[in-house]
């Protein structure tokens, strides 16, 4: 294992001498070849130099980083502004953990439209996941509400594909007969005239509202010259619809043409929350928030961050001529030389001292305060309720990773497992784990929730059992494992472990543990549906608590979590198997030709209503197989055949 380069002084003075005094990007990494830290800087060698001058000058974070600095990499690039660039998409996907870290705040939703796809889908989401580089994300958006409406209104003003997926095979359904969906389902526009409507769709959702309405008004009067009433009147109401969009836009300034970005930071000593305010023609035509850990961060610094992220995943139209910022960037006339080569017109990013500029700073940074207010209050009623579990639970510290754990299934069928995570009393997604129960008495008529329960825990923690069988310290290997290189300082071994249950169930998960000889190294409870008590290992009695007390609400709140994620798994489950044994009871049909055949049709009910000529279009179904698939769901077709056949005889 390579060690740090300040207890190498020789080769740190040799690698430093071989990075290159020209612009580009530089990369740390410590002895593990996790990556610490991107940056970025118009000379290289004298931004990396100077991280091994002088420790002083440095924030307790980034000495922390320099002590653990093992090998350094460098990306030359032709200008600064392209290595900014760089640097800002090195960020996005390596995460590194020592580099300002936008929270992925799943309060703050999103508008996605699907330009990848032939007939492109638009829809709110709350969790940023790029499927393809064509596809773009616009927001976050602060009001729900007012996201939720204006996508609504859009469906109505513009023909969009209402429905995920068709809900007919062979003909349109009744969006199409009104003129709210264009016919996708049956493909009775093109792939390009559709782009071409969500084109129009996207520009209100990119600020642009008064120049489609600008477009709009030149094609209805194009319309009305062609003696095309039908179409302009079309395009009328279209116009119509767009002013009741920005109805709800009711915040305005005067003599302000102006088009302008405003962004302003409310910190604390951990938090820090970000609004954007977007100003089109003296208009606010959307507000987006954001948030950051602050710890040993200024809020330039921040700034800087959100304006690099955010305008990286913007087109050229969505950059205003005018940003107007809270605080000073560090790097911001660099900032600014990239937002003019992005826009390739020319972006001027303000730092306004007085009058009404400044007058919007401050409304902005009101907003921001707001946000950190509403975010530290939620996390000052988590660590109370951790608090109050610790305290119930006879902890020596607030539990930081507690797990759940629920079984279900329909007497015995389908019968699975699910695992949620909080961390710091908020779920914890990235850690949910699902299980099949694998045991062979369970199964359709006979169930038994302690043996599905058992098998769980031996799954769970058989990984524990063997690093204890080998002799480590668990307390040890647990302090290691939330080392603070560990991204977001999460780790594996749970504070508590919750069961769905009561007794029973907690007497067969500490029975699995014995086996594991970890029974004493877990801090496990039960939580019983009908009063809400909880049951300690052991203890005839349980807990005395009152059920709407911050703890037992806690525990109450990772319950009903694992009871939904089991449910959904176990319905997924049995729908499969509901497919798979339908389809599975006609002849020649195989696993991979079900696979293809829902694929095509999206859903049984579909193939059954398709004809041979459609079934028999599917991959790899020959018209013998269709004929059979068809039978097999109007098994009096054949029986007519049959009649007809006889009469013919008869004659």
């Amino acid at each position: 294992m390579q060690r740090p380069l300040l207890e190498q002084p020789e080769r740190l003075e040799q690698r430093l001498k071989e990075i290159p005094p020209e612009p580009g990007c530089y990369l740390m990494r410590d002895a593990d070849d996790r990556l610490l830290y991107v940056g970025k800087s118009k000379t290289l060698r004298s931004r990396v130099r100077s991280y091994f001058r002088s420790s002083h000058d440095l924030s307790p974070r980034i000495r922390l980083m320099v002590r653990q600095i093992c090998e350094i990499e460098f990306i030359v690039t032709d200008s600064e502004a392209e290595a900014l660039a760089l640097e800002s998409n090195l960020i996005k996907n390596q995460q590194p953990h020592f580099n300002v870290l936008l929270k992925d705040d799943k309060k703050y939703p999103y508008l996605c439209i699907t330009w990848s796809e032939a007939y492109p889908r638009i829809f709110i989401t709350r969790r940023r996941r790029f499927r393809s580089p064509l596809d773009r994300f616009y927001g976050p958006y602060v009001d729900v509400g007012l996201l939720r409406r204006t996508l609504f209104l859009v469906k109505r003003v513009f023909p969009l594909r209402q429905r995920p997926r068709p809900l007919y095979p062979n003909r349109t359904c009744l969006n199409y007969s009104i003129g709210r969906c264009p016919g996708v389902c049956q493909e009775k526009v093109s792939s390009e005239d559709y782009h071409q409507i969500l084109r129009k769709v996207a520009m209100v959702f990119q600020g642009r509202s008064d120049e489609l309405r600008k477009l709009l008004n030149q094609q209805m009067e194009r319309y009305a010259e062609r003696l095309d009433f039908e179409s302009a009147a079309r395009i009328r109401d279209q116009l119509q619809g767009i002013d009741q969009l920005t109805a709800d836009q009711k915040m305005s300034l005067p003599n302000a043409s102006v088009s302008r970005d405003v962004l302003a930071v409310a910190q604390d000593e951990h938090f820090a929350a970000i609004q954007l305010f977007q100003m089109r023609a003296g208009k606010l035509v959307g507000r987006l928030g954001f948030a950051a850990d602050a710890t040993n961060l200024e809020a330039g610094i921040i700034l800087q961050r959100v304006i690099e992220e955010h305008y990286s995943q913007v087109d050229a139209v969505e950059i205003p001529p005018e940003i107007l910022v809270q605080h000073e960037l560090p790097q911001q006339s660099l900032i600014t030389e990239w937002l003019s080569e992005q826009r390739e017109r020319k972006v001027q990013v303000l730092h306004p001292q007085r009058r009404q500029k400044a007058d919007l700073i401050d409304l902005v940074m009101r907003n921001a305060e707001f946000e950190l207010g509403r975010a530290r209050q939620s996390q000052e009623q988590q660590a109370l309720a951790n608090e109050d579990l610790a305290q119930l639970l006879e902890l020596a510290t607030p539990p930081r990773r507690i797990e759940g754990y629920d079984i279900s299934h329909i007497q015995g069928s389908d019968a699975v497992a699910s695992q949620v995570v909080f961390i710091d009393g908020l779920p914890a997604k990235q850690h949910y784990r699902r299980y099949k129960i694998q045991s062979s008495s369970i199964q359709a008529g006979h169930s038994d929730d302690f043996m599905a329960m058992a098998e769980i825990m031996r799954r769970r923690f058989r990984k524990w059992a063997r690093v204890k069988a080998e002799g480590a310290d668990l307390d040890e290997v647990r302090r290691q494992s939330n080392s603070s290189l560990n991204m977001n300082g999460l780790h594996d071994w749970p504070d508590v472990v919750m069961i769905d249950g009561g007794k029973g169930q907690l007497s067969a998960v500490m029975e699995a543990l014995r086996e594991l000889d970890l029974h004493e190294d877990l801090v496990v409870c039960s939580l019983a549906k009908q009063r809400e008590e909880i049951f300690l290992p052991e203890a005839k009695q349980p807990l005395e608590s009152e059920p709407d007390q911050l703890g037992v609400t806690l525990l109450r709140r990772l319950r009903d979590e694992a009871h939904r994620f089991a449910v959904t798994f176990h319905r997924q489950q049995r729908g499969q198997r509901m497919k798979r044994s339908r389809l599975s009871d006609i002849p020649g049909l195989g696993p991979k030709r079900v696979r293809d055949l829902l694929a095509h049709f999206q859903s049984i009910d579909a193939i059954q209503l398709a004809s041979v000529e459609q079934i028999h279009q599917a991959p790899g179904v020959g018209l013998s197989l269709a004929k059979q698939i068809r039978t097999y769901f109007h098994p009096q077709e054949l029986d007519e055949d049959n009649v007809g056949m006889a009469g013919e005889d008869t004659e």
